[in-house]
C-alpha cells in the first residue's frame, strides 16, 4: 500500500500483488480521485471477486472497466463523472455478508462525495468489528461517520492530519497464542503493544483461546499469555473474525479438543480456498475438518501426530503461520515460507528469537 500510494499520479499501472485489502481500498481511492490507471494483481488476485465494489462505485460515478474476466481484476479506471445532487448524500445498498473491506472502502471515500454517502447494508452483516474500526479511525482523522446499524451515514468532510499510535496486530498475536497452547505445561510469553480496549475483531482470540488452554493478562505494556487447562469441547462463530479460523482449527485438532465452527462463508474466496486447504493439510497429521452442511464444520478428536510432514501454503500467509506452531510438537516443513511477508514479514525471525530451530531449504 505504501509503495503504490507513493507512485506518481501519471503511473499507467499499479500492481497490488496478492493483497486483497490493498486492491479493494485502492479501487475506491483511485476511483474518487479520478485516476486513469490499470490496477492489477497476482494470478490469484485475478480470481478474487470485486464486482460488488465496482458496481457500487459505478453507481456513484466511477468509470471502471474489466480488462479480463467480468467481475474480477484487473481493473481499468477511467476517471470519475459524478452525477450527484450536491446537497444530498449518495444512496447505496450493498449486502452486509460480503467482505467488510468493500464496506470500509466505500465508507472511507464517502467524505469525498459532494453530499456524502448513505450506505444501507442488507441481509446478515458480518465482520462488524471491522466496520466499527473503520468508523473510529475516520472520526479520529476528522471524518463524520455514524453507524446506525443497517445504515451508515458519512458526511462530506475533509480529513485532517492527527497523531495516532498504531496498535500491535491481534491477528499476528493469534499464532503466539497457538504456540502457548501447544507448548509444554506452564509455558508463558509476553506480547507488547496489544490493547485491552481494541477495535480489532481478532481480539476475539482472547476469548477463544481461554477455552483452548491460554489465559490472557493485560498490562500497560501489552499481554502475558499463560497455559491453563483446556476445555472439553467448543463451538465458535467466526463471522466477525474469519482470519482466526485456520489457527484455531489447527490448535483444536492438535490438542484433541472437539470443535464446531460456523461463520466461515468468506474463507473460500480468500488467498486460497481456506476450507479446502485446511482439510487437505490437517489430514496429513491425522486431523480433519468435516463439512456438516448448513455452514457448520467440525474438527473431530483424532490421532493427531507431528512427525516431519510437509505443509503446502497455497500462496496464503495464514496457512503458513497457522501450521508453524505445530513445530513445538515435532518437526515439520513449511513450503513457500516467504508468503508471510504479506502480513508478518518478521515471523520466521521472531520464531528464531523464541528458540525455534529453522532451516531454509534450497
Amino acid at each position: 500500500m505504501q509503495r503504490l500510494l507513493a507512485e506518481p499520479a501519471t503511473a499507467p499501472k499499479l500492481n497490488a500483488e496478492d493483497a486483497g485489502t490493498v486492491m479493494r481500498f485502492l479501487t475506491a481511492y483511485l476511483a474518487v480521485t479520478g485516476r486513469q490507471v490499470l490496477l492489477t494483481g497476482t494470478a490469484r488476485m485475478r480470481q478474487r471477486p470485486i464486482g460488488v465494489l465496482v458496481d457500487a462505485l459505478r453507481e456513484l460515478g466511477a468509470r471502471i472497466d474489466y480488462t479480463e474476466q467480468e467481475g474480477y481484476p484487473p481493473l481499468q479506471l477511467q476517471g470519475w463523472v459524478p452525477e450527484l445532487n450536491e446537497q444530498e448524500p449518495a444512496e447505496l445498498s450493498v449486502r452486509g455478508d460480503i467482505s467488510s473491506q468493500y464496506i470500509s472502502a466505500l465508507m472511507m471515500v464517502g467524505p469525498q462525495l459532494p453530499g456524502g454517502l448513505r450506505l444501507r447494508l442488507t441481509g446478515k452483516i458480518g465482520s462488524r468489528p471491522y466496520i466499527r474500526m473503520t468508523q473510529s479511525l475516520m472520526q479520529h482523522f476528522g471524518g463524520q461517520c455514524r453507524d446506525l446499524g443497517e445504515v451508515i451515514e458519512v458526511r462530506p468532510q475533509a480529513y485532517h492530519a492527527a497523531d495516532y499510535t498504531i496498535e500491535s496486530d491481534w491477528s499476528a498475536a493469534s499464532y503466539w497464542y497457538a504456540m502457548v497452547a501447544l507448548a509444554p505445561a506452564g509455558s508463558t510469553i509476553t506480547l507488547p503493544g496489544l490493547r485491552q480496549h481494541s477495535w480489532q475483531g481478532d481480539q476475539a482470540i482472547v476469548r477463544i483461546m481461554a477455552q483452548l488452554g491460554v489465559a490472557t493478562e493485560f498490562s500497560e505494556q501489552g499481554v502475558t499469555l499463560t497455559q491453563v487447562p483446556v476445555g472439553s469441547g467448543v463451538e465458535l462463530d467466526f463471522t466477525d473474525c474469519p482470519d482466526l479460523a485456520q489457527t484455531v482449527a489447527v490448535v483444536a485438532a492438535a490438542l484433541g479438543v472437539p470443535l464446531v465452527l460456523t461463520g466461515l462463508e468468506s474463507l473460500r474466496i480468500k488467498e486460497t480456498d481456506r476450507i479446502a486447504a485446511l482439510q487437505t493439510e490437517l489430514a496429513k497429521f491425522g486431523g480433519a475438518l468435516v463439512d456438516e452442511g448448513a455452514g457448520r464444520f467440525r474438527v473431530p478428536v483424532a490421532a493427531f501426530q507431528v512427525a516431519g510432514q510437509t505443509v503446502e501454503t497455497y500462496h496464503d500467509h495464514r496457512m503458513a503461520m497457522a501450521f508453524a506452531p505445530l513445530a513445538v510438537r515435532g518437526p515439520l516443513t513449511v513450503l513457500a515460507p516467504t508468503v508471510v511477508r504479506k502480513s508478518y514479514p518478521q515471523f520466521w525471525k521472531e520464531l528464531r528469537k523464541a528458540g525455534f530451530e529453522i532451516t531454509e531449504q534450497a
